[in-house]
């Protein structure tokens, strides 16, 4: 049986291999959300985590319905099959503080298999041609939301106390000048011409048209930065003096007493700093004098390959996707030390860029040239609002489904929420 990282609408792929290859992976993926809801509490399954996400059980429900909407009622042509679910589960049917009246986990996991068995039937007797790109928007649809929930699950069971950090005047830090440190701890990458995005099968609708953009020559950290280097910043009082930090960003640090990122009670010093906003990100790379890496340049430093003429698939090359190549899938429970995937690395030698943490980079989220809106306007379209900055690579809890080195995730440059992190990178 093929990958299912392999390229689904190549020429030699059969269109019975794409069909048990679709079933494998949706089957692999529904197994990997419902380990999630093993051992869940009737509060964690309810509860909002935070006020700017759902239920984790809203997110279970969403799933089923959404697959319902797009293969049995619009493919298939049938009616709806739950219509009491049409508002509650509908992206747009209910706030998020009013989505806590849910059904129970066994309710929701039974309406869950219902639907997957009769998209399992369709399956079997649909012609998937050009139908194959919306049943990957769906397994990958499903991903996302499984990962979201994987974070709520953590918020809900975080210690919720941080360490108290003194709030006297810190000594006023010099600024660190990147060439006095190792340049051990970067790579070059040179300049040239970039094909950015992807128009595979997979491809969602903002990785869509590829186009060539011009990269200047720059270096990027080897790895995410750590919990032991973002330590100093902590030390150096880095929360509590504004000159690394934007204006809007210093707001919200005072309005939200921030003083570290959301995961660090238990983080480990050679593991990536996670759990960290885009502000965050951004006012460390001012105080150790870089920046955060555009996206075209974060795309460079994962595709690029010395001596040849057109971008790799895969950080490592064309080898396809396993589990020696990164942490990913939730397999390790959280986040690893920088540098443990050998396999993984890089042609230029940067560690640990698909999985272990999502990275910030400096671009915000807009549409490529020749953008089309797929399935729907409001997947992607919605958010080109100048509002939402870029993250690339994946964490330890992304799907092998939606991990690749074109794929752009988006939030809003508060969030903390998230399993995310950063390099950085500096002209030359």
């Amino acid at each position: 049986m093929i990958s299912s990282t392999t390229p689904l609408a190549a020429s030699n792929v059969s269109r019975t291999e794409q069909r048990q290859q679709l079933r494998a992976d949706l089957r692999a993926c529904r197994e990997s959300t419902l380990r999630l809801a093993q051992d869940l509490t009737a509060r964690e399954w309810r509860r909002q985590a935070h006020s700017d996400f759902s239920p984790i059980g809203w997110h279970f429900g969403h799933i089923a319905f959404t697959e319902s909407l797009w293969l049995l009622e619009r493919l298939q042509r049938s009616p709806c099959p739950y219509p009491q679910y049409q508002k509650l589960f509908a992206a747009d049917g209910l706030p998020k503080a009013e989505r806590e009246n849910l059904p129970d986990l066994p309710t929701i996991l039974a309406y869950m298999a219902d639907i997957r068995d009769r998209t399992l039937t369709f399956l079997d007797r649909v012609p998937l041609g050009h139908q194959l790109r919306l049943w990957r928007w769906l397994l990958q649809h499903e991903s996302q939301h499984a990962e979201t929930a994987t974070y709520l699950l953590t918020l809900h069971r975080w210690p919720h106390t941080q360490a108290q950090v003194p709030a006297e005047v810190f000594p006023s830090a010099p600024l660190p000048v990147w060439e006095e440190a190792s340049t051990d701890s970067m790579v070059f990458v040179p300049g040239g011409e970039l094909t950015m995005g992807n128009d595979t099968v997979e491809s969602l609708d903002n990785e869509r048209s590829p186009h060539a953009v011009e990269v200047e020559d720059f270096w990027i950290d080897r790895t995410p930065v750590t919990v032991e280097e973002y330590a100093k910043f902590i030390a150096a009082g880095g929360y509590h003096n504004s000159q690394w930090w934007q204006p809007e960003g210093w707001i919200w640090r005072h309005r939200f007493e921030i003083t570290q990122p959301l995961y660090w009670q238990t983080a480990q010093p050679q593991t990536p700093v996670c759990g960290v906003s885009w502000y965050e990100a951004d006012a460390y790379a001012c105080f150790v004098g870089k920046r955060l890496p555009t996206e075209a340049q974060w795309e460079r430093a994962a595709r690029w390959h010395p001596g040849q003429q057109r971008q790799q698939s895969w950080p490592w090359g064309e080898e396809t996707l396993s589990d020696r190549h990164g942490n990913f899938g939730g397999r390790h429970g959280g986040v690893t030390p920088v540098g443990q995937f050998a396999a993984g690395r890089s042609a230029i030698g940067c560690d640990d860029l698909l999985g272990n943490v999502w990275e910030w980079t400096s671009s915000w989220f807009d549409a490529y040239p020749e953008f089309e809106a797929f399935p729907y306007r409001e997947y992607s379209q919605a958010y080109f609002d100048r509002a939402h900055r870029v993250l690339r690579g994946g964490s330890w809890a992304t799907r092998p489904w939606v991990l690749r080195s074109t794929f752009r995730n988006w939030y809003h440059p508060n969030v903390q929420q998230v399993f995310a992190g950063f390099r950085c990178a500096v002209n030359t």
